[in-house]
């Protein structure tokens, strides 16, 4: 994620769904401003967009947002006197990414035996295959180069 000067997030990926702080030390609280109001929204077409208070503290204004969904989370800020700091016009915008689905194992359902080895038997082949493409990506190149047979050479003189 790019980092952005007067800005910051409590977790260096923002993922889709999740909760976020953000913290802001820009313009508005070096103006000394009393209350900050983040406006935000999801995606190219700012779905979903909301106002959110910011809470004053000495480290900047800081919220708590719940991330809906969209490629982008898009944000910028106003004062009381409806003063925005909206990057020069560009909007705060950080990339989303989405939730990654993990294959869980549910204790309370039992694992049959031939499932188990299937399990087993495809993380093996997978470790064979990783393993294959890896020898390939390292020694085909000196290889076709000609510089595995030079060293080949090398240590018989």
């Amino acid at each position: 994620m790019e980092l952005t000067k007067n800005i910051f997030f409590n977790t260096d990926k923002l993922i889709e769904n999740s909760k976020v702080k953000i913290s802001y030390t820009g313009q508005l609280f070096q103006d000394s401003c009393e209350e900050v109001t983040i406006h935000y929204g999801f995606g190219l077409n700012w779905d979903n967009v909301n106002d959110l208070k910011m809470e004053k503290t000495d480290l900047g204004f800081q919220a708590e947002i719940e991330l809906g969904e969209g490629e982008t989370f898009n944000f910028c800020f106003k004062d009381e006197n409806d003063c925005w700091d909206n990057n020069n016009g560009e909007n705060y915008i950080f990339p989303l990414e989405k939730v990654q689905n993990e294959l869980l194992v549910l204790e309370d359902e039992p694992v049959s035996l031939g499932s188990a080895r299937k399990l087993r038997r495809s993380y093996l082949w997978s470790k064979k295959v990783r393993l294959a493409v890896y020898k390939l990506i390292t020694y085909l190149p000196k290889i076709i180069s000609g510089n595995y047979k030079r060293k080949l050479k090398n240590n018989e003189n």
